[in-house]
């Protein structure tokens, strides 16, 4: 009989400062400690959180950043199975609409920094964001995509694309088309 693995559900927010630099994390703590990661966390079921106020609350704790939801553009969501072995991950996109230009202070989950685009490719990051986050935020960052991952140990990492939704670019809101 196998082990039932934890499900959790996060978010990750994708901030950039007026250059266009991501402001990432090098967590600090498992899952993904050493890597360096686009700042996040779980959601609080116990009160009911939705996707959005986490992802308020988490950049208010991490960075000191207060959002509204008009700050923010969920584009999808990732929906990883056995990651690390560990867990099942719903994992819910944002990208931040409003720029941060100064270095957060360091914080228990880790140290940030500022990075172009390019300069993520050489980072320590986990292999699924190398595959998976990254191509997706500069293909879909704009629209609304959702992706399921088998990331089995020793396994090969499959992706299935579930939902391409393209978006009104004039009010940023999602359209159906056809």
């Amino acid at each position: 009989m196998t082990a039932t693995l934890p499900f959790k559900i996060s978010t990750l927010v994708f901030v950039k400062n007026t250059k266009g630099q991501h402001l990432l994390i090098q967590r600090n703590k498992s899952p993904n400690k050493g890597c360096w990661s686009p700042i996040g966390g779980k959601l609080d079921m116990s009160s009911g959180e939705s996707p959005y106020e986490c992802a308020r609350r988490e950049t208010q704790e991490e960075i000191g950043l207060q959002l509204a939801d008009s700050d923010l553009h969920c584009f999808g969501y990732i929906s990883e199975k056995s990651y690390e072995g560990a867990g099942h991950w719903l994992m819910f996109l944002f990208d931040c609409r409003r720029p941060v230009d100064q270095l957060p202070a360091v914080i228990d989950e880790g140290r940030f920094q500022f990075f172009s685009r390019e300069e993520v490719e050489s980072l320590a990051i986990p292999d699924t964001d190398r595959v998976l986050l990254w191509p997706y935020y500069d293909q879909s960052r704009d629209q609304f995509v959702g992706l399921r991952a088998d990331c089995k140990p020793g396994g090969t990492l499959s992706l299935t694309e579930e939902l391409l939704l393209p978006t009104n670019t004039s009010n940023g809101r999602m359209s159906k088309k056809g």
